[in-house]
């Protein structure tokens, strides 16, 4: 939920966290939040339905603890208990085996059964485990032990707090590692017993002697041979199994390890070797691919350097300093978790920026792609703001910082991205509520295959027990699972990199089904900055001079439209001021050089008696030419009728300059188009976007001529921003989905109404990344278009992976009864095979990149 505009500060919230133990799936979860969300004051809804946990952040001056209690109960959910601990933690562990929806399952199962936990947040895309506990009830030896009691090693954890915790650094394992795990090699091992004993087996069969009887068996070197193959490389999948069945987890694990101990235990050791191995080797390539899409993120974290040079007063000194001395300062490196806000950062060229703040000394380009996607560098000098991460070119700079290292762009971004998984689309919904039929009713298939033929129709056993042990290999949903998360994650973290930061992969999906766009003008169409576009001198002056006398008359004003003029008339020259007097909403007054001059509204000099239809031009004719009628002078400009209209027509705030005698020229004043915008509007077109609005608060004339220079569809103008949800509420109701484009903040109620909400340049903005769902990093209204495609490209990619990876399942399973599937073939395509192909062509996602630049081209 969106914090609506007019809410309370963050710090005037409360947020309490109810145990509700019944609500145990996501459609009671549903159930609980859509009660809920009827109270006043209510800010924020978190459900946890694996850990029967819910968090709600609301309002205490309109809502209570006991009315939350009672919106639950009446969905028919008792509340034991609030959890309030004081001493609450949060510990971030790094479990790189937990790399698929099936994995987390089973540690949220074990999480689940630990006294004191408060939250889980489990991340299989990122092989992270983020919980949140009570350090009164539960230590965090217990919550490891839990994890591996699930089966799955803990190889690092993180105290929340820290930077390393706030970026997730040093959680991403190395995609080449996995070639190298104790994993692999046990793989390796029994592969090459499985070659040997399949060569005694087929090819020298004439040295396959007996060597002895164990149990029932009579055994050939053959049979000792793939026994060790499966052996060594089953025994992971087999105590992975065993995980499983102690977490009431029917998953891929539990189904091979069945299938290779029954297989071994009726003498089928080559079938038993075969499965092993194969899908040993499945499952160290799909980790091999998991790592692969990890590595994006992993990216991300590197780009925040683990050091900081830090200017600080170097304390006591041997020598007595004098009074008002200052303390000697030197440069030191420290870990960028010590410095403070506050400090001051020391950056050299080539350097990477430390954290967030503000430039006070120095001046330099800073590559800037990191975080806003820009791909020129950006100059920096005093006054501007730098980010964390962003990478100095030939410049010195001294920053001081305005963020710790868990609370920068950074920081924000990456935490982001690796929640981002939390928002699934509704393709992943349907896939994951699919597998949970999908796997029971092939199990019980696979038992009727095996079965039914030799009971019913006297068939031989040892041919349908193999057979059933296939549609167990097919039963296995793992490729289907995985199709749409790798997608996401892709998508998010290739977004990511490119200065477009999605909140999850729902807003990935609903991006692409958009039917129209809202944007807001100011900030967003519009630099937001006014500008001077155009001068008009008259009475014989030169633009120079016009200029001159308006920076003299508005030097002293406070007016953005005075401060505009000031700005581009700096080094014109200069007048002595006297008798300065602002005519409020009319314009100023002041002596120059002991003369009475105006700066102001066509108004203002109309009450001071000039006829505008006759103005004196300039001598050659000056920018306007001479009206068609003659007022008796060699050149006449009829501002009234002329000049003043067409200026305003293009949506330009026109300030006149003159004395009481004479008008000495026009300055035309607006805030200034982006350049992309029209290509920007353009584009979406071109791509599918069926309508485009604007939505601005400012008056109907300029707002008409900004959309007419940029090309939108419809103009809503002189909206305030409750007029501005109604306007997305009709938009909705006419199109199948709404995109709105603002600034993050003054739009905020808008962008939460639409179906998603996209904010501008919302780098070092916590308000601009916390109100939208998408954030475009960097004032750059171009990778509109960009986004909208990897949205389409994302969808695409999502329903050829779901089909591919059914479509493959289906088919082994037609051919399982006929003979045509045997287990190794089920292994390579079915699983193997699949989970690559899918996560394959989710990896294209990270090619998509952002168009270039066209030539700019002259507006018509």
């Amino acid at each position: 939920m969106s914090q609506p505009s007019g809410s309370p500060p963050a710090d005037a919230l409360r947020t309490v966290r109810l145990s509700v133990p019944e609500m145990d799936c996501p459609s009671c979860a549903g159930k609980v939040t859509k009660s809920v969300e009827r109270l006043d004051g209510i800010r924020d809804l978190d459900p946890r339905p694996t850990a029967g946990t819910l968090a709600v952040t609301f309002d205490p001056t309109r809502t209570d603890e006991e009315a939350i209690e009672e919106r639950v109960r009446r969905a028919g959910y008792e509340v034991e208990r609030s959890i309030r601990p004081t001493r609450e933690r949060t510990t971030e562990f790094a479990v790189p085996e937990m790399d698929c929806p099936s994995c987390a399952g089973k540690v949220d199962n074990a999480l689940g059964k630990v006294d004191g936990l408060v939250d889980a947040d489990l991340r299989p895309t990122a092989g992270t485990a983020r919980v949140t506990y009570d350090p009164d009830r539960v230590s965090e030896e217990r919550l490891v032990a839990a994890i591996e009691g699930a089966g799955y090693e803990v190889t690092e954890r993180v105290a929340a707090g820290s930077d390393e915790a706030g970026t997730g650094a040093g959680t991403v394992a190395d995609s080449a590692e996995v070639w190298t795990s104790p994993r692999a090699r046990k793989t390796w091992l029994g592969a090459g017993f499985l070659a040997l004993g399949l060569l005694f087996e087929f090819v020298l069969v004439g040295r396959n002697v007996p060597v002895g009887t164990f149990l029932w068996y009579d055994l050939s070197l053959a049979d000792v041979l793939l026994f060790a193959a499966a052996l060594s490389s089953g025994l992971p999948v087999v105590r992975s199994g065993y995980y499983s069945a102690r977490t009431r987890s029917l998953d891929i694990d539990l189904l091979m390890g069945t299938a290779i101990v029954a297989a071994t235990g009726i003498g089928y050791f080559e079938e038993a070797a075969t499965l092993a191995v194969l899908f040993s080797v499945a499952e160290l390539l799909e980790q091999y691919a998991m790592d692969r899409a990890r590595d994006s993120l992993r990216e991300l974290m590197d780009l925040s350097p683990a050091e900081a040079t830090v200017r600080r007063d170097t304390g006591a000194s041997e020598t007595p300093r004098a009074a008002g001395e200052a303390a000697p300062v030197e440069e030191v490196t420290v870990p960028v978790e010590d410095v403070a806000v506050g400090d001051v950062l020391v950056v050299r060229p080539g350097e990477q920026i430390p954290l967030d703040g503000e430039v006070i000394e120095g001046s330099s380009a800073v590559n800037q792609a990191p975080i806003t996607g820009e791909s020129v560098p950006v100059d920096k000098a005093v006054g501007d703001e730098v980010y964390a991460g962003t990478i100095t070119q030939e410049g010195y700079l001294e920053v001081r910082t305005t963020a710790t290292a868990d609370d920068t762009t950074l920081a924000h971004i990456i935490e982001m991205v690796q929640g981002a998984r939390e928002r699934r689309t509704e393709r992943e919904r349907f896939v994951e509520r699919f597998a949970d039929y999908y796997t029971p009713a092939v199990v019980a298939l696979a038992i009727l295959t095996a079965a039914v033929p030799p009971l019913a129709f006297g068939a031989p056993w040892g041919t349908w027990f193999v057979r059933g042990l296939t549609f167990l290999v097919i039963a296995c949903p793992c490729a289907f699972v995985i199709s749409t998360p790798v997608s996401v994650v892709s998508g998010i973290t290739s977004a990511a990199k490119n200065g477009v930061l999605i909140k999850g992969g729902s807003y990935l999906e609903a991006m692409g089904a958009i039917d129209a766009v809202a944007f807001d003008k100011t900030g967003t169409l519009t630099t937001g900055d006014l500008a001077v576009t155009d001068v008009v001198p008259l009475d014989g002056r030169s633009e120079s001079e016009v200029l001159a006398y308006a920076e003299a008359l508005e030097a002293r004003s406070e007016h953005p439209i005075g401060q505009a003029i000031v700005a581009r008339a700096e080094g014109v020259g200069s007048r002595d001021v006297s008798e300065f007097e602002s005519l409020t909403g009319r314009g100023v007054r002041a002596d120059l050089d002991g003369t009475t001059h105006y700066a102001g509204k066509p108004d203002l000099f109309e009450e001071l008696g000039f006829d505008l239809s006759h103005v004196h031009a300039t001598t050659d004719g000056g920018i306007v030419e001479p009206t068609a009628r003659d007022c008796g002078r060699e050149n006449c400009v009829d501002l009234a009728e002329r000049t003043i209209p067409s200026l305003q027509a293009e949506g330009k705030t026109v300030v006149l300059v003159g004395s009481e005698s004479a008008i000495l020229g026009v300055i035309a004043v607006a805030d200034e188009l982006r350049p992309e915008a029209r290509r920007t509007v353009a584009r979406l077109k071109e791509l599918g976007v069926s309508r485009t609005v604007m939505l601005t608060g400012d008056n109907e004339r300029t707002a008409r001529a900004i959309a007419d220079r940029v090309g939108v569809d419809d103009v809503r103008a002189g909206l305030l921003p409750d007029q501005k949800v109604e306007a997305i509420e009709e938009l909705t109701e006419r199109f199948d989905g709404v995109a709105m484009v603002g600034d993050g903040i003054n739009d905020a109620p808008a962008l939460a109404t639409a179906t998603v909400g996209i904010a501008m340049g919302a780098a070092g903005t916590d308000t601009a990344l916390d109100t939208a769902d998408i954030a475009l990093m960097g004032d750059d209204l171009a990778k509109l278009p960009y986004l909208y495609r990897l949205s389409h490209t994302a969808t695409r990619v999502i329903r050829q992976n779901v089909w591919l990876s059914l479509g493959a399942k289906a088919a082994l399973a037609l051919g399982v009864p006929l003979g045509y599937v045997s287990v190794a073939l089920a292994v390579v395509v079915g699983d193997m095979g699949m989970s690559l192909g899918v996560t394959g062509n989710a990896m294209r996602l990270a090619h998509v990149r952002p168009e270039p630049a066209p030539e700019e081209t002259p507006e018509p």
